[in-house]
């Protein structure tokens, strides 16, 4: 199969799921041909299967924003024209759906079909889809997709109720490679950031306001006075200034380390005792996941499609939006009790496995071959 794939290159869940779906594809034999501004940041492998189509956006006095749609499109039309391209896959609505769209139309007065498959993420629906200038465009180009898919049920949902859309929407959770995740934990790493086999809290995220970085500063500071901890926050956004302000006014510098961001989260989960997610909305929660391939617990909000992957009372614990209070008592109550931390790792582990990309791979390629075909026949 020759497949399509755009994404944003930047680093964030959309651009992830995107980079390492279209590598297992590859694994399998499949051609695939991603499409980006810039390469993604995932994408530094060489394989004879896996194509980089770079496009740039140059700047003109008329413009003053960038027409990246009309260039994405237009290339778009001619990989999938040199290249033969069975199937595109779009990942993020916005814009991505309406551009495929609009390149799709193109093909057909070429005499050449390209069905299309928009994967939803979350923010372009539940943020900045709600934005009432892009509705008309989100709600016609997602029922023109020949098919729809959505990370969660939650977001499935939410999207069904903001956009009222008459299409499909086939529920693929996001997913791991779990072999990649068997290492385990690095105790000699572990022992350079706490000297004193202080706990590890970690958080990672790209420190934007929905993911409420302050909550975590804030639980981790009632945790520490209870007992020897550190805090790694991983990642970096527009609200670090202010985090750091809040660390420093809480005296807690000796005992947080940002780390910025990192293109592998593995090494410093592996170190990890708890993570913590206190977002305000999470269509998913790759992070968690990833956290919980390393057999590291997660104490989350119970909000979006988080309760889908941190089981409560099993892989961690869920709390409401803003209550630092309970995600610090959560957290003490596993922290201060090593029996218990050790069951909820394992259990963590065992159902990551759920979301290997063993399991989740065919799913997609189930839709794939369904809209090629029905293309085909039409």
């Amino acid at each position: 199969m020759n497949i399509g794939m755009v994404c944003f290159p930047t680093y964030g869940g959309s651009g992830v799921v995107a980079t390492e779906l279209g590598i297992a594809l590859a694994n399998k034999g499949h051609k695939v041909h991603f499409m980006s501004y810039s390469q993604p940041f995932r994408l530094n492998i060489f394989n004879e299967n896996l194509f980089y189509h770079e496009f740039n956006v140059n700047d003109y006095p008329l413009f003053d924003y960038q027409p990246y749609e009309s260039v994405l499109a237009s290339k778009i039309v001619d990989v999938a024209v040199y290249e033969q391209l069975d199937v595109l896959h779009v990942h993020y609505a916005i814009p991505h759906d309406s551009v495929a769209y609009t390149a799709q139309q193109i093909l057909k007065s070429k005499k050449m079909k390209l069905p299309y498959v928009t994967t939803l993420h979350g923010t372009d629906i539940t943020l900045v889809g709600r934005d009432p200038a892009f509705e008309p465009v989100i709600r016609f180009s997602l029922n023109h997709s020949n098919a729809i898919t959505s990370v969660s049920e939650s977001l499935k949902k939410d999207t069904l109720k903001t956009f009222k859309i008459d299409n499909k929407i086939t529920v693929i959770p996001n997913f791991i490679n779990i072999k990649d995740y068997e290492s385990g934990h690095d105790y000699c790493v572990k022992r350079k950031y706490a000297p004193h086999n202080e706990k590890i809290m970690v958080h990672m995220s790209n420190f934007r306001k929905v993911k409420r970085v302050e909550d975590v500063i804030k639980t981790f500071d009632i945790v520490r006075k209870q007992l020897p901890a550190k805090l790694m926050l991983v990642g970096d956004g527009p609200e670090r200034q202010g985090i750091e302000l809040l660390i420093r006014q809480l005296n807690l510098q000796h005992d947080v380390v940002l780390v910025g961001k990192i293109n592998d989260p593995k090494e410093i989960l592996s170190i990890a005792d708890l993570f913590i997610l206190p977002s305000e909305t999470e269509s998913f929660g790759l992070a968690a996941l990833e956290a919980m391939a390393m057999k590291v617990p997660v104490i989350s909000t119970n909000s979006g499609g988080l309760p889908e992957v941190n089981i409560e009372g099993k892989t961690g614990f869920l709390s409401n939006v803003g209550d630092v209070d309970q995600m610090a008592a959560n957290s003490l109550k596993l922290l201060s009790n090593p029996t218990l931390l050790q069951q909820f790792s394992h259990n963590a582990f065992e159902h990551a496995k759920n979301f290997d990309i063993e399991n989740i791979l065919p799913l997609y390629v189930k839709v794939y071959n369904e809209i090629i075909n029905a293309e085909a026949i039409a």
